[in-house]
């Protein structure tokens, strides 16, 4: 057994949510008419508070030098718990113990002054981390370097893009020696190239310098390549408690695949400006029937319903759909954008339908996030809309099948002896 770096012992954490409505025994005619003259009171509502427990009984030790994935779906607890460690919320029951400094880095801009510069903001989280001056000039050069933020650092940072935030507060996190460095999914602001040298210097810090290192991150590939331990959280309680990696993303596909899934309109984990709302996504066979299984080779037609806030017809609509295999693996993406296929003057309620004459995926079950967008601007995005099954097929006509030991994406090809080119 290693020394501990992380204690927590029953970590609770309680909201009231308050929900305001009319009495129930106004018609919506009375409603209106009174709304209109100004009449509605506050006697006239009936509030209830709802209870909400985003994270319940929650225990575990972490390692001095481990680095730990934190896994779960949306709404399972995940940020609520490392904001919780990072003492940005207070528990409403348990305790916490911890060694040494802690520095966190959970969404774009906590931590930073707006009207500061990227220099003074460097000398200020340094401050609070508890670095003297001299420790912040001894890493300062290092942390600019790393950042690629230099031309902009006398520039107040509420003008930079969130991906220049990202780099100069990752940059700030990682290089002031924490010796427990706490990082959520804010990675994903940054591009690829940043994000691997993001992982490549939390993995320097944990294992040639010993730093703790706690991670949560739906991309599975990374936490399976960075991380040596996890733990999955479900509903804010503990599904799988902290072990080797591999066992518990194989945890994690288990609880995905056994999960029961909210019909799309109801779905409140959307992200978005909300003016266009899926409503419903159905797929369909080679004989245009209703399904959730797909053979790989075979005709494939995916409709996404949608809605909008307003009567009038759309225009510059994009719609995408990306494939994932049920361990967060990314398979494809695919849009009317990069098809070359306009949508202007959509009815406010209708369908899109996206065709795949071949679908060229291999045996396995997979999730299907969405997105619509209008003039470049996200209007909603659901991940894990649908899952699917995909059953192998006979892909190339040939009576062969690829064998189904790996999951993969196929491709029609052509061999010769010669060729004229």
């Amino acid at each position: 057994m290693g020394e501990v770096a992380i204690k927590v012992e029953g970590i609770s954490k309680k909201y009231k949510l308050l929900h305001k409505n009319i009495a129930k025994s106004d018609s919506v005619m009375e409603s209106a008419s009174r709304w209109a003259k100004g009449l509605f009171r506050e006697k006239d509502k009936v509030n209830s508070v709802e209870e909400f427990w985003a994270l319940k009984d929650i225990s575990f030790e972490i390692n001095k030098g481990d680095r730990v994935g934190v896994i779960g779906r949306n709404g399972a607890g995940k940020s609520t718990l490392l904001k919780v460690l990072s003492r940005i919320v207070l528990p409403t029951t348990g305790r916490i113990e911890y060694t040494g400094r802690m520095a966190s880095l959970l969404e774009v801009g906590t931590g930073f002054h707006g009207d500061l510069s990227g220099r003074e903001n460097i000398y200020l989280n340094g401050s609070i981390l508890g670095m003297s001056k001299h420790e912040i000039d001894r890493k300062f050069d290092e942390i600019v370097d790393f950042s690629e933020v230099e031309k902009f650092l006398d520039t107040p940072v509420k003008r930079y893009s969130s991906g220049m935030y990202v780099r100069l507060a990752f940059a700030v996190a990682a290089h002031l020696e924490p010796e427990i460095l706490i990082v959520d999914e804010v990675l994903a602001v940054g591009d690829a190239a940043f994000q691997k040298k993001c992982l490549g210097k939390m993995e320097d810090v944990s294992t040639k310098e010993g730093r703790t290192i706690l991670f949560v991150s739906h991309n599975m590939p990374s936490l399976t390549n960075f991380c040596n331990k996890a733990m999955v959280l479900n509903k804010g309680m503990i599904h799988q408690p902290l072990c080797d990696i591999h066992e518990a993303i194989r945890s994690y596909v288990d609880l995905a695949e056994s999960t029961e899934y909210t019909e799309i309109s109801e779905r409140k984990d959307r992200q978005g400006e909300g003016k266009i709302k899926f409503t419903n996504f159905s797929v369909y066979n080679s004989l245009n029937q209703k399904t959730n299984i797909c053979i790989t080779g075979e005709h494939v037609t995916l409709k996404m319903d949608y809605e909008c806030a307003s009567d009038k017809s759309i225009d510059n609509i994009t719609f995408a759909i990306s494939i994932n295999g049920s361990d967060g693996t990314f398979f494809s993406l695919i849009g009317n954008e990069f098809s070359g296929e306009t949508f202007n003057g959509l009815p406010s309620k209708g369908s899109v339908y996206c065709k795949i004459p071949k679908w060229p995926i291999t045996s396995g079950r997979y999730a299907l996030n969405i997105a619509v967008n209008q003039n470049g601007i996200m209007q909603d995005w659901i991940k894990e809309a649908v899952f699917i099954d995909v059953e192998d097929g006979d892909f190339y006509g040939t009576g062969r099948l690829v064998p189904g030991t790996h999951r993969c994406v196929l491709m029609d090809n052509e061999w010769t002896r010669e060729i004229n080119l």
